[in-house]
């Protein structure tokens, strides 16, 4: 435990189970934007279609893979608390980011939602602090939790003594 009160320890909880889906979409997006204009120039420019048909089709085949079988393995790896002395978050897949975010520190707290969130039902929870890591994203939580959140956040930050600088 450290002077503030704040435990170092991993979090809790878990992403909705819809960020699966949320992440395939975004997965299944990028592959078709890389790989959509490679199909084209290739079917368009018939003396460059074994240069771009060839790896368009690699591509594809490395997205659809990734986009099947990463986001499944990112909500076992991902996780997230919110505590009264701190925020806390685990992040990564080979390399593995732990952040803490005590509440003197936090300066700013914003939800967010995209229209590919929007039509999953999620919102990103987004904690500004007085840190160079910069600020803390709690992705896929939620609509109405990631409100809650804020405002609980809100609260505590606000009765927390400190400057947050």
């Amino acid at each position: 435990m450290t002077a503030s009160g704040t435990t170092l320890r991993p979090p809790q909880h878990r992403f909705d189970p819809r960020v699966v889906p949320w992440w395939r979409a975004q997965g299944h997006i990028t592959t078709a934007v890389l790989v959509v204009p490679l199909v084209v120039l290739g079917i368009l420019i018939a003396p460059a279609r074994p240069w771009l048909l060839g790896p368009a089709a690699v591509i594809l085949v490395i997205g659809v893979a990734s986009t099947l079988a990463m986001p499944a393995w990112w909500h076992r790896v991902h996780r997230w608390e919110v505590t009264d002395t701190a925020v806390y978050t685990l992040t990564g897949y080979f390399w593995r980011t732990w952040r803490i975010a005590p509440m003197s520190r936090i300066q700013t707290v914003d939800t967010t939602q995209g229209p590919l969130q929007r039509k999953y039902g999620l919102s990103t929870l987004v904690v500004t602090t007085a840190s160079s890591a910069g600020e803390i994203k709690l992705e896929g939580l939620e609509q109405e939790q990631a409100a809650a959140l804020a405002a609980r956040l809100t609260e505590i930050t606000d009765a927390t003594p400190g400057d947050a600088t």
